[in-house]
């Protein structure tokens, strides 16, 4: 075989090799970009592969989780979006309500002055100083331990005595009572005996009223108080003004009567 022929044969032989490489390069970098495209469909956005809200993307608070269309349920973020109601408040706010303000003490009934007694009141004994005290109602207590009977002209102590309670049998009963009639020369007609400045707190029987109030002697429920401060008392209360009995119950300065 002549030269030439040789290098011709050569020179198509080295041209069919290129172009067939090229073929081939070109055929797989097709393969590749199908499967970049593929790759590209298949694969999620940034948007859809992370599980958040859009309004989360788009810069909005974590906690604004999306509501359902129906509205069905309401989380803590939705409550803090909710549209605004007529008085500036939003609809779901939980309305805080002021607390209720104090009860004001009625000074009519707030102990201003006790009177200076030094120890137990004894029995007869009695006490009462009304001199420079204002007007005010009447009201009295009357502490079945201490057996002692007080009289507050608002809010100042103006009488105090030892008096005769109930026994077990006829207790002196509890609670306050409002003076339902006086009578100044009153006769019982139950145990048919003077009831002198009778004050009826009930209508069952029982009453203050004047009595000898010695150590030993009681009464069927009633209180019993001495002769002069039974008069005093008659001529200061009226229908009405309140006794309030209690067991045990210490008040004093600055406490609340009623």
């Amino acid at each position: 075989m002549s030269p030439m022929i040789k290098w011709i044969g050569g020179a198509t032989a080295a041209l069919v090799l290129v172009f067939g490489g090229a073929t081939l390069a070109s055929t797989m970098a097709e393969s590749d970009s199908a499967e970049a495209v593929e790759f590209a469909e298949a694969a999620p956005s940034l948007e859809n592969a992370i599980p958040v809200s859009e309004a989360a993307i788009n810069g909005a608070p974590a906690d604004a989780e999306m509501m359902p269309a129906d509205g069905e349920s309401t989380s803590e973020a939705s409550l803090q979006t909710a549209d605004m109601t007529s008085d500036g408040s939003t609809a779901g706010d939980t309305q805080i309500q002021p607390e209720p303000a104090a009860k004001k003490k009625d000074e009519d009934f707030v102990i201003k002055r006790v009177l200076p007694i030094d120890g137990p009141i004894k029995y007869g004994e009695w006490h009462w100083d009304d001199e420079g005290v204002p007007p005010g109602p009447i009201v009295m207590t009357v502490d079945l331990d201490a057996r002692v009977l007080s009289v507050f002209q608002g809010g100042y102590e103006i009488g105090a005595t030892a008096v005769l309670l109930g026994t077990q049998e006829h207790p002196t009963p509890l609670g306050v009572f409002p003076i339902l009639q006086k009578k100044k020369d009153n006769i019982s007609s139950i145990y048919n005996v003077p009831m002198p400045y009778t004050l009826r707190l009930t209508w069952d029987g029982i009453s203050i009223h004047a009595s000898e109030v010695e150590n030993g002697f009681a009464s069927h429920g009633c209180i019993g108080t001495p002769d002069p401060f039974a008069a005093k008392l008659f001529a200061l209360v009226k229908k009405g003004d309140k006794v309030i009995i209690t067991r045990g119950k210490r008040i004093g300065m600055g406490d609340q009567i009623l």
